[in-house]
């Protein structure tokens, strides 16, 4: 069971990385379901999914079916259980994916039947769902502040070169020790430009590894391609840092 969430401040190549681990632990034999929980919603071609499965916010119906209550009340605890089997869709290397979807609300700690269903849904995934769980994090840490990541193995950070992308990622490590989520991890993407890593070794979190800037990434997206199908240098680190997440989680189980 490997339970992993992908954040970071925006615009510093998370999803592009979630879908290509997806797909990396598809072929190892791993059962994956990647979820893609980022307002943006880009996981689909990030994994070369091509129909890319309508939101579950826009269910409105189920929603209130499941999670609302009478006089304006909702369920803490909607079922779930038979939601990736309703609306996933399976992608190449039989990747299920799933897209959240957004809630309107005026504030971050909104409590209604969509964040209730959302939650649950997360919580159920977190918990029982598939072997492997890709979480394509929304950017920056509002999520956390929800408390929808507890249950998960492992999250990574990614982080660029800049001082904004480091403030995210201790803001990411301070809220998280408050939500039960133990261990951190960091990749950094567009290396080479600065050496960020003592930065990232001053918090405390360890460093996956370093994926260098490929311009075959924007070519990809041009034609409509997932990184993992076009290969480089890229592909080539995350390859590398995917063997280096599955170690860190397997000496996490030893010592528990």
């Amino acid at each position: 069971m490997v339970k992993i969430a992908v954040t970071g401040k925006g615009g510093v190549g998370k999803t592009t990385l979630s879908g290509t681990l997806a797909r990396m632990l598809a072929r190892d034999g791993y059962e994956v379901l990647a979820i893609d929980a980022d307002a943006d919603m880009n996981l689909a071609s990030a994994i070369g999914v091509k129909n890319t499965p309508k939101p579950l916010t826009d269910y409105q119906e189920l929603i209130e079916e499941r999670a609302g209550e009478k006089g304006g009340m909702f369920k803490f605890n909607p079922k779930v259980d038979d939601i990736v089997d309703m609306f996933g869709v399976v992608g190449p290397d039989n990747v299920k994916m799933l897209v959240m979807g957004t809630i309107e609300r005026g504030g971050s700690g909104c409590m209604c039947p969509a964040s209730s269903f959302l939650r649950a849904f997360l919580r159920h995934v977190a918990l029982k769902e598939s072997s492997a769980v890709i979480l394509d994090m929304e950017a920056g840490i509002e999520h956390l502040g929800r408390g929808t990541t507890r249950g998960i193995d492992l999250m990574i950070v990614v982080v660029e070169p800049g001082m904004r992308s480091i403030e995210t990622a201790q803001r990411i490590k301070e809220l998280s020790e408050g939500i039960d989520i133990r261990h951190l991890a960091a990749v950094i993407n567009k290396g080479n430009s600065a050496n960020i890593r003592p930065h990232l070794e001053k918090l405390g979190i360890p460093v996956l590894g370093e994926i260098p800037y490929d311009t075959g990434l924007a070519e990809a997206d041009l034609m409509g391609l997932a990184p993992i199908d076009v290969g480089g240098e890229w592909v080539d680190a995350v390859r590398s840092i995917k063997e280096n997440m599955l170690s860190m989680i397997a000496t996490f189980e030893k010592e528990a």
